[in-house]
């Protein structure tokens, strides 16, 4: 297969990260959770006793952490400064805080840019994952993909990852899912909404393994026609 650039987007609870590490693992490609670098950017800020709700604060700040990502699907890896970050990144804290600090410009600027370094040095073909990679980070992707499903849908699967959320639970994470779509979908830098481009597949009534199928096969003829119309300009 022809080393391709892969750009996948969608709100929460869509698959994401499931199908874009799975889809990498079976074609061979690199991986890459953009999100996890914000929410890495957000966790430090916290850390450091930066006051996430004053952007001007959370600007000045944007360029001082060095944060490194693993592109191995099977191992993905985020380290600040150093240190691994793979665990506190995921707390509810940060959870909490992550839209509003990826909303600033500085922010975003300095983590796309590190985004489109990632992608540009991932020889074998990468898959990106986020939420505006499609529209802005990579709109020269081979192939985009927005994964959409029910809120009840991705509200059900983020509490399935805690197994035994009651019913009171589950309506809470699914109100929490449709705040967050809110604010990235309303954010001025970069909002959360499908390329023009871009390939929708909603997952609602499909199991991970259905939605990994349909992806593969989309990259897929993504890379064929890569590959031929490489040969064409050779061929002239």
């Amino acid at each position: 297969m022809s080393a391709v650039i892969v750009a996948i987007d969608g709100p929460s609870g869509t698959g994401k990260s499931s199908t874009s590490k799975a889809v990498a693992s079976e074609l061979g490609l690199s991986y890459l959770d953009t999100g996890a670098q914000y929410r890495a950017i957000t966790w430090w800020m916290l850390t450091n006793g930066v006051p996430v709700d004053d952007a001007s604060a959370v600007a000045a700040a944007a360029a001082r952490p060095v944060i490194d990502s693993g592109t191995d699907p099977a191992a993905p890896t985020i380290a600040v400064d150093g240190t691994d970050a793979s665990g506190p990144i995921r707390t509810q804290e940060v959870t909490a805080a992550v839209s509003q600090v990826s909303a600033v410009p500085e922010v975003r600027t300095r983590i796309t840019a590190l985004q489109r370094s990632i992608a540009a040095g991932a020889a074998g073909g990468i898959v990106v994952e986020g939420r505006d990679i499609g529209t802005t980070v990579l709109p020269g992707a081979d192939i985009k993909i927005f994964l959409t499903a029910s809120p009840e849908a991705r509200a059900s699967r983020r509490s399935g990852e805690l197994k035994g959320k009651d019913a009171a639970g589950l309506s809470a994470t699914q109100e929490a899912l449709i705040k967050r779509d809110a604010a990235d979908s309303g954010r001025k830098t970069s909002p959360l909404k499908k390329a023009d481009d871009a390939v929708e597949v909603d997952t609602t009534q499909l199991t991970l393994e259905q939605v990994v199928e349909c992806v593969v096969t989309l990259v897929g003829k993504a890379a064929a026609a890569k590959a031929e119309a490489k040969a064409g300009q050779i061929s002239k």
